[in-house]
């Protein structure tokens, strides 16, 4: 936990009017932002209606020619209020190879991990998650995505198969949009992520993974930090973006790891 009072308009005593600690604190535009990128505690001074973004980690991608990992549960609204308590805040890490995303917590608001892509190397499906995986090539049949959750993410891509020389995934689902399929000789691109202005400027987060492929075509990350996917073994899949909640690329072998969450809380001074 961390933080300065920066150049706030001091009350009695010497300390702000209202205040509260927790995270890493900043003074932007009239407001104060609290960012956690790892987990914290936030502790306010008094009763206060605060602005939140709190953004699970990222699902990590399928292995072997798999679907992209989903995006962490996105949820931002206006008008939570908090009271002089402590508060635990919970930042969610990136699922790694083939494995969902954990939440992230503030206050009432969860935000659900973002699902895994699924696998062709039998390490299972796509799942479910605050955006869902993508669908993986499989050996004998095409892989749907998995479903996001309402009002966090988006469902993923399916996977695609045309026999033993062509099997691709399915892009994982972002924050703003579903992941593509993929269809014959690409896998499908990750889902965009959607842009919150909350630290005072527009910022892209939770983009799905990019599906992995097993000759060429492989999947593009979506915006916001999502992870490219991988072509056999040739081309490695790569992670999704610290701090946005992103899922990482399905892999053409290993998948890529999902991104952490982050957890952002802000009120006017």
């Amino acid at each position: 936990m961390s933080g300065n009072f920066g150049n706030l308009v001091l009350g009695f005593g010497g300390l702000p009017t209202y205040f509260a600690i927790g995270g890493d604190i900043s003074e932007i535009n009239g407001y104060i932002v609290h960012t956690f990128t790892t987990s914290g505690t936030f502790i306010p001074s008094g009763t206060k209606d605060v602005e939140y973004l709190v953004i699970a980690g990222g699902g990590g991608g399928g292995s072997a020619r798999a679907g992209g990992g989903g995006a962490g549960g996105y949820r931002t609204a206006t008008g939570l209020e908090v009271t002089a308590q402590s508060y635990s805040v919970t930042v969610g890490a990136g699922g790694g190879d083939a494995t969902s995303g954990s939440n992230s917590v503030f206050s009432s608001i969860t935000s659900t991990g973002g699902g895994r892509g699924g696998s062709a190397d039998g390490s299972g499906g796509a799942q479910t998650g605050g955006s869902g995986g993508g669908g993986a090539g499989l050996g004998t049949s095409t892989e749907a995505g998995a479903a996001g959750t309402s009002q966090q993410g988006n469902a993923g891509g399916h996977g695609y198969y045309t026999g033993s020389t062509q099997r691709s995934g399915g892009g994982g689902g972002g924050a703003g949009a579903v992941g593509q399929n993929a269809s014959a000789n690409n896998s499908g691109d990750g889902g965009a992520g959607s842009a919150s202005s909350i630290t005072g400027s527009a910022v892209t987060r939770a983009g799905g993974g990019g599906g992995g492929d097993q000759l060429s075509g492989e999947g593009t990350g979506g915006s916001g930090g999502g992870g490219n996917g991988g072509r056999d073994t040739s081309i490695s899949a790569t992670a999704g973006t610290v701090n946005t909640g992103s899922g990482g690329g399905g892999g053409g072998g290993d998948g890529g790891s999902g991104g952490s969450g982050i957890v952002i809380i802000r009120y006017a001074i």
